[in-house]
C-alpha cells in the first residue's frame, strides 16, 4: 500500500498538494504525519523523507519526495486517471501553470501564511504581494474561459488544481476579494469533499506549532 507522510494538516499546504491528487486517485494509502516545530521534527522526516521535508511517497522501496514529483509519479502509476489534461497543449499549459505556482509567488507565501482553519478581516498588502494575486486570478480565468471549467482544465479536478488549492484557502483566510469565475473556481475547490476531508482532520489537531501560530 501507498504510504504519504506528511506535515500537520493545519499549516502544511506542500502536503495537501499531492495528498489531493492521491485521493484522486482512489487508490487506499496510508498517512504518517510528523508534527511540525517540535525538537525531533527534522529526525521523524529524515526517517522518510532524504530531503528532510514534508511531503513524501513510499511506494515499497521507492520514495518519492516534492510535492510536484509526486503528483507526477502518481499520473505515471495511474495512467487511467486524467490528472494531467490528455491533450498534449493543454498539458503543456497545465504544466506551465504548477510550475509556475511551484517556484513562484514568494510574496504571497510570505505575507499571507497558510493557515487552514482561521480567517482574518481584510488587511493592507504590499504591492508585489498584490501582483502576484492578480497574476493568479489572470492564470485562473484564462484556463477557466478556455477549457470551461469549474476547474482550471475542464470538468475533471487535476493536478493544477491541487497546486492552486491553498491559494484558495489564503484567499479565504486573507479576506482577499474576489468575484465572477474567480469566485466560482474558489468554491469549487474549497467545497471539494477530500478538502473538506483535509479540513476536518486539522480541526482535530491539537498541537499549536510555535513557528505557525502568534
Amino acid at each position: 500500500m501507498l504510504k504519504i507522510v506528511l506535515g500537520n494538516k493545519k499549516y502544511s499546504s506542500w502536503s495537501l498538494r499531492p495528498w489531493l491528487v492521491l485521493k484522486q486517485t482512489g487508490a487506499p494509502f496510508e498517512e504518517v504525519v510528523v508534527p511540525l516545530d517540535m525538537p525531533d521534527t527534522a529526525e521523524n522526516i529524515r526517517r522518510y523523507s532524504p530531503s528532510g521535508r514534508v511531503p513524501a511517497l513510499i511506494d515499497g522501496a521507492l520514495t518519492v519526495w516534492d510535492s510536484l514529483a509526486i503528483c507526477e509519479y502518481l499520473q505515471e502509476k495511474f495512467p487511467q486517471q486524467p490528472l494531467w489534461p490528455k491533450d498534449a497543449a493543454a498539458r503543456a499549459h497545465a504544466r506551465s501553470i504548477s510550475s509556475e505556482m511551484h517556484s513562484g509567488f514568494t510574496n504571497l507565501r510570505n505575507d499571507c501564511a497558510v493557515k487552514f482553519l482561521e480567517q482574518f478581516p481584510p488587511g493592507e498588502l504590499r504591492p508585489e504581494t498584490k501582483s502576484e494575486i492578480e497574476r493568479i486570478k489572470a492564470i485562473w480565468i484564462e484556463c477557466l474561459r478556455k477549457y470551461g471549467g469549474p476547474f482550471l482544465f475542464g470538468s475533471r479536478f487535476g493536478i493544477a488544481d491541487a497546486m492552486y488549492a491553498p491559494v484558495v484557502s489564503r484567499f479565504r483566510t486573507y479576506s482577499i476579494p474576489v468575484e465572477g469565475p474567480v469566485k466560482a473556481y474558489c468554491e469549487a475547490i474549497w467545497d471539494l469533499p477530500a478538502l473538506q476531508e483535509w479540513l476536518k482532520a486539522a480541526r482535530a489537531e491539537k498541537l499549536r506549532a510555535k513557528f505557525h501560530e502568534p
